[in-house]
């Protein structure tokens, strides 16, 4: 189990890290060579990433998987309708805990002078919200959902010239949970994930 749980990590931060692109194949041989394992937790890694739909099944093993900018979109539309629900969630169920953390964490993502570091910042900001939210089944679906969309990451929506807009987004989103504000917290959140699903798709168009 302990060797499954390695090849399954290693690999999962190959393929949302960008090391094994869209079509990569994946040969259970090959791969325990690389990562010093047997070819049976490797083959149980790879059957746990196809269900997360990370790969799919090929001939000689396995795929990356490729999806077309429609299944791209499908994947931001849900994510929308599940980060509004978090935010939602987040501004009726939060604790003073919860909101320490969130206000400790966009303080320190606005000012760092490191874009790299500061967008990192605002990405832990997402997880302390979800955390915030108290909806373990919302939590584990968006987990699933940032790793198909990681492979997928738009340049633009990650480069530093979006940090200033993501940063207004985040502020305006925290005050309303702050604030206990429910719905005025769900629908920023649905503009902030919508913007960044424009950028994401018109990157890909641009391909």
């Amino acid at each position: 189990m302990e060797r499954e749980s390695s090849a399954y990590k290693q690999l999962r931060e190959r393929i949302t890290g960008g090391a094994d692109r869209p079509g990569t194949m994946l040969i259970p041989a090959t791969i325990g060579a690389e990562l010093g394992l047997s070819r049976t937790p490797v083959r149980e890694a790879l059957q746990r990433l196809e269900y997360e739909g990370l790969v799919v099944q090929a001939p000689r093993g396995y795929r990356v998987r490729e999806r077309t900018p429609e299944e791209v979109l499908e994947i931001c539309e849900a994510r929308i309708a599940l980060e509004s629900a978090i935010a939602y969630s987040a501004a009726t169920r939060h604790t003073e805990l919860d909101l320490a953390r969130l206000s400790r964490l966009f303080e320190q993502a606005i000012e760092s002078p490191d874009p790299s570091t500061s967008l990192a910042l605002h990405n832990e900001w997402h997880s302390a919200l979800r955390s915030a939210a108290h909806n373990q089944t919302i939590t584990q679906l968006m987990d699933r959902l940032d790793a198909q969309l990681r492979v997928y990451d738009a340049e633009e929506a990650q480069a530093s010239s979006n940090l200033e807009q993501i940063e207004t987004e985040h502020r305006e989103i925290l005050t309303a949970v702050q604030s206990g504000d429910a719905e005025k917290a769900r629908i920023l959140m649905i503009a902030h994930q919508a913007r960044t699903r424009d950028l994401r798709i018109a990157a890909m168009a641009r391909r």
